[in-house]
């Protein structure tokens, strides 16, 4: 998967500072029930330079797994690949399948479904303010 790249980018491991500005710049989202590219997510958290979408990837894999351990539902599925598509990367259902949540291709009605059911469970349960601390 990704991490690989991550180790030599990253030094092995996410940013756990950035982590938490992806979650808390989608948290907003989750509450008006909107998804965002991320290329736009990289640019309201800001993620910083070089690789900048890469570290963003990387920090939504942990949020991915944060979520999944938690037994939450996925507030990564509020970051869609590009403007006007409605599902994420390929990652994203790779990591899923990893974790045991998915079991399909990584694009197509099966990963189009899937998404949009994480999606809603994302955006009733974030949305509604649930896990966030007072």
């Amino acid at each position: 998967m990704l991490a690989g790249r991550g180790e030599r980018i990253l030094g092995g491991m996410t940013d756990p500072a950035l982590t938490a500005a992806v979650r808390a710049a989608l948290l907003p989202l989750a509450a008006a029930g909107r998804t965002i590219s991320y290329r736009d997510l990289a640019v309201l958290v800001p993620v910083p330079p070089p690789h900048g979408i890469y570290k963003l990837t990387l920090a939504l894999e942990a949020l991915v797994r944060e979520d999944h351990a938690a037994g939450h539902p996925l507030i990564a599925a509020l970051a869609v690949s590009r403007l006007g598509e409605t599902i994420p990367g390929r990652g994203f259902f790779q990591l899923l399948t990893e974790l045991g949540r998915y079991e399909g291709p990584d694009r197509g009605a099966l990963a189009a479904q899937t998404h949009a059911a994480e999606l809603t469970a994302a955006i009733d349960y974030w949305g509604a303010g649930s896990g966030i601390s007072p």
